[in-house]
């Protein structure tokens, strides 16, 4: 196998996953998905179109994990709940759409993660002070 071959499939997988994540955000918002998936399929989306990262990318090695593993995971989970025939619906009016989305509440619900990180951390370790 050559680089050229290598590079050109990590391409093509990156465009699916981006799909996928349009695809994802649109069956959340679908009627005909069930609950759970619907669930599991917003909370994916919201992160992985989510302007913020839980854990900065100048985090050595954590930084791109969730890049790199806990994203894709999500994804494969998400796809896997979602009935197969509206899956490839959602693909497909996905791979139409010019636009990618954003998600501000994922964002919201992003920074909402460290303030309650920074707040327990100060709780934590704020020094007892003597009466």
């Amino acid at each position: 196998m050559n680089a050229g071959s290598l590079i050109d499939r990590a391409k093509q997988w990156a465009r699916s996953i981006k799909r996928d994540v349009v695809a994802l955000w649109i069956a959340a918002r679908d009627p005909r998905v069930p609950w759970y998936a619907k669930a599991v399929a917003a909370a994916i989306a919201a992160y992985a179109l989510s302007p913020i990262d839980l854990i900065p990318d100048f985090v050595p090695v954590l930084g791109y994990l969730d890049d790199l593993l806990i994203v894709p995971l999500g994804i494969v989970l998400a796809v896997k709940l979602v009935p197969t025939d509206l899956m490839a619906e959602f693909r497909a009016t996905a791979s139409a759409r010019e636009r990618r989305p954003m998600s501000r509440v994922g964002a919201a619900a992003i920074i909402a993660v460290w303030l309650l990180a920074a707040a327990a951390l100060v709780w934590v370790f704020w020094p007892i002070l003597p009466a």
